[in-house]
């Protein structure tokens, strides 16, 4: 089982690596980990702001990407 946690500042490609339905996931809020079949790199919180997404939200996504690794 990996140590790996989810946080603000954690890279997407990184993400993505440990744990592949998160593009699903993210997609669904609406943040885009791939655009034409390239990848779109940067930390979580950065996607997310740049969607708009306030800091209680990016909370939320941390959390539900958490919870998300443990099943």
């Amino acid at each position: 089982m990996s140590n790996f946690i989810v946080t603000k500042d954690t890279e997407i490609e990184d993400l993505v690596r440990e744990l592949p339905d998160s593009v699903v996931y993210l997609m669904e809020k609406g943040i885009r980990c791939l655009r034409c079949g390239e990848p779109i790199w940067g930390s979580i919180e950065s996607a997310a702001k740049e969607k708009g997404f306030n800091s209680q939200e990016i909370e939320t996504f941390i959390k539900d990407l958490n919870q998300m690794l443990k099943n």
